[in-house]
This record gives structure tokens, C-alpha cells and sequence, in this order.
């Protein structure tokens, strides 16, 4: 008999992205890893033609706010590499200043904006 694997997330919260299902979840795992990125972050996902573009919009550390653009590029990098690594799909990274991720009444970051047209 088979044992069941771990639960990576709830079924309504999965992301199909080019074919790669995906939790974002697994996104803020791989944000956490990286010690001067908050953890707050924003999937954008858009379509541009047929294929699914996947963006991620995260924070720096109020701490580590004076970091210069190659040192923030350096971060995108490595966060960029760790999702192809880890998840199987691309995606472009922007890491701004704390307090540019979207977030609701309450505070919350808003995690996930799907731009993509909707099948009906």
C-alpha cells in the first residue's frame, strides 16, 4: 500500500501556471529561505499570447531597506533560481522597499492576482 504525501496546500488555493500546478505556499516557503526578504509577496499572474506569465512581488526587510539595485537584483536572482529549482516554472521577481506589496483593510498582503482572461 502507498502512503499519501504531505499536504502542500488546499485544492481551491492551487495555481496551474504553464502547466506546473503550484501552491503559493511553495512560493512563501522559498521567500522565507532568504534572510533580507520580508515575507510578504504577491503572485501576479497574466497571459500574454498563449503562455502564462508568473510574477512575484516581494518586500525587503525594514532593516535592509538601503540595499542597492545590484544587491536587489542579486536577491531576485536567487529567489528566481529557487522557484525554477523547487516549483518547475519561471517567473519574474521584483523585490521593492517594505510596504510596496498590495495588502487589504486588515493588513494582509493580497498573495495572489490572476490578470489572466478567465475560460468560460
Amino acid at each position: 500500500m502507498r502512503r499519501i504525501g504531505k499536504i502542500t496546500g488546499r485544492c481551491d488555493d492551487m495555481l496551474i501556471v504553464r502547466g506546473v500546478n503550484m501552491f503559493p505556499t511553495q512560493v512563501e516557503e522559498l521567500v522565507l529561505k532568504i534572510a533580507q526578504l520580508a515575507p510578504h509577496y504577491q503572485l501576479v499572474l497574466s497571459r500574454t499570447g498563449n503562455m502564462d506569465e508568473l510574477e512575484i512581488l516581494t518586500e525587503v526587510r525594514a532593516e535592509f531597506s538601503g540595499l542597492s539595485d545590484a544587491e536587489r537584483n542579486d536577491l531576485g536572482r536567487q529567489l528566481q533560481h529557487a522557484v525554477k529549482t523547487h516549483i518547475g516554472v519561471s517567473a519574474r521577481i521584483q523585490v521593492s522597499d517594505s510596504g510596496h506589496v498590495e495588502r487589504t483593510l486588515t493588513g494582509k498582503a493580497r498573495r495572489v492576482i490572476d490578470k489572466r482572461p478567465k475560460v468560460i
